[in-house]
């Protein structure tokens, strides 16, 4: 098989934004893992893929020669603060591939269009954008963790970057120690973000900023919001589109109880894709202040405070785009506030049709009738330390056993019912009361299953195998994949993923992994 031909819009279009730039030599790579199915679905073969040319394709050192590998260039507040220069620091944009032409099930349905992907590399060496004595290269644990979280939040109809392969250098990293180093090739419908507007709208008059933001306002049209071109003001609607886009995207990590950990302005994406998995983490009890970064010291980036934090970012945003909303910066600015006005009511309703969902409830249940029995239950949750993913498991079992039916009375069944579905309930009366209100609203046993997962990459468990990773052994990362990537399916054998994690472990920390 030929090599897939890497296009070079980005390069092309924005070289304010990207700096030239060539991957590092390796020492001898080894493909660690492949995603076949992915690859597949971008035209590319597997089998060439795994071979020297393909290798060397995904460790960025012979990409083709046509490609034009670039480090991309942009600003952010991290945890608040505003750095002006950020930007790649090991990483690489490849290029851009066009998956081929696909058709709908019916064999008259016309074929869509090609969608972009672009292809981008993490840990291929230092660039100018590296940061101190940063060394651009990246070791296999995370690598690998991004490669099985990202997998997870795809098959959990998250969306986000997906990963394509992690590669093995052939070359000891130092970090705590020497570890083994590795580097992920992903893709992304793109990988333009918040940053990369801050970055446009901070250069010099020279170079024209406003001209710079309306090609990204164009570039992003084109790529992830197509409609906002036929609005009366593209830019707005694109910024309405970016709104509504963060608005669902946090709600849905939410709902399975996802935490990013590094919600920085340049890990937020105009296409609503979820990007960079570094501190990342998944609750196991329910607790709306549950923080697992090293780093996040404050507990900025709580699994509850999500939602604040993804407005704050996209009001970053907003501040960019002023000049090309409007000719009368006033003006645009008063756009720019109506527009993320609607930032709360998106997220919440996203949230509760999303709950609505989980709780197995019809369409005709209000948002107001779920936000009256969550409101009643996540208390309840979070003073037991239930773990979220298997509460919703029970809860579905629950109602496909018919249980619960019946005399309301909180009879001794009844109770013992209440204390399986919420073990260490304070008070199991509360807990019965709450399961008849709900049950009146007749939940449905399947549409709860599809809604709720019994996989998730548990924390601990993934902890465990990319150790087992490190020592050699990736039979433990292949069969938490195994069970992640269809987490709606209980399957035997997999019980101990369907587990958390020991409740007299230490609490959970995650690292960003540079």
């Amino acid at each position: 098989m030929p090599a897939p031909t890497l296009h070079h819009r980005f390069a092309d279009r924005f070289p304010e934004l990207a700096l030239p730039w060539q991957a590092q030599e390796t020492d001898g790579p080894e493909l660690v893992l492949l995603n076949a199915g992915l690859a597949e679905e971008l035209g590319l073969d597997a089998d060439w893929l795994a071979s020297d040319d393909g290798l060397r394709l995904l460790t960025g050192e012979r990409p083709g020669p046509e490609a034009k590998p670039v480090a991309q260039a942009y600003a952010g507040h991290q945890f608040g603060h505003y750095s002006p220069r950020l930007g790649d620091g090991r990483a690489l944009l490849l290029g851009e591939l066009v998956p081929p032409r696909r058709t709908r099930d019916a064999d008259d349905a016309p074929q869509a269009l090609p969608t972009w992907r672009e292809l981008h590399l993490k840990g291929s060496g230092r660039t100018p954008f590296a940061r101190g004595d940063a060394d651009g290269q990246a070791v296999l644990g995370p690598m690998l963790r991004e490669y099985a979280v990202s997998e997870a939040m795809h098959a959990l109809g998250v969306p986000t970057t997906r990963a394509l392969a992690v590669v093995a250098t052939g070359r000891p990293v130092r970090r705590a120690g020497w570890q083994p180093g590795a580097l992920l090739a992903r893709t992304a419908a793109s990988h333009l973000r918040v940053g990369s507007f801050q970055y446009a709208a901070a250069l010099p008059e020279r170079a024209d900023p406003v001209a710079v933001l309306r090609r990204l306002v164009d570039e992003a049209i084109l790529r992830h919001h197509p409609h906002a071109a036929e609005a009366e003001n593209p830019a707005l609607a694109l910024y309405e589109a970016v709104i509504a886009a963060q608005a669902e995207l946090v709600a849905r990590w939410m709902l399975v109880g996802f935490v990013h950990g590094v919600m920085n302005t340049d890990n937020m994406t105009l296409s609503g894709e979820t990007i960079d998995y570094g501190p990342c983490a998944f609750i196991d009890a329910f607790d709306p202040a549950a923080s697992f970064s090293s780093i996040d010291t404050q507990g900025r980036y709580a699994f509850g405070n999500q939602g604040p934090v993804a407005a704050w970012n996209l009001a970053r945003l907003g501040e960019t785009l002023v000049p090309v909303l409007d000719d009368d910066a006033g003006r645009a600015v008063d756009l720019a506030q109506e527009a993320l006005g609607g930032f709360q009511a998106t997220h919440l309703a996203a949230w509760r049709g999303g709950l609505r969902a989980k709780l197995g409830l019809g369409e005709e249940v209000t948002d107001a009738d779920v936000a009256a029995l969550t409101d009643r239950l996540f208390p309840v949750l979070a003073a037991a330390r239930t773990d979220w993913t298997g509460f919703w498991v029970r809860l579905a079992e629950h109602v496909a056993s018919g249980a619960g039916r019946g005399n309301a009375e909180a009879s001794a069944s009844k109770l013992a019912e209440a204390q399986m579905l919420v073990p260490g309930a304070a008070d199991p009366a509360a807990v019965v009361a709450w399961l008849r209100d709900w049950q009146s609203l007749g939940p449905d046993a399947a549409r709860m299953r599809a809604a709720n997962p019994v996989y998730i990459p548990r924390n601990h468990l993934l902890d465990d195998a990319l150790t087992a990773a490190e020592d050699g052994d990736l039979g433990p990362v292949r069969r938490l994949l195994e069970a992640v990537t269809d987490p709606f399916t209980p399957r035997p054998g997999l019980e101990r993923y369907a587990e958390p994690g020991p409740s007299d472990a230490a609490p959970f920390v995650t690292y960003c992994g540079t």
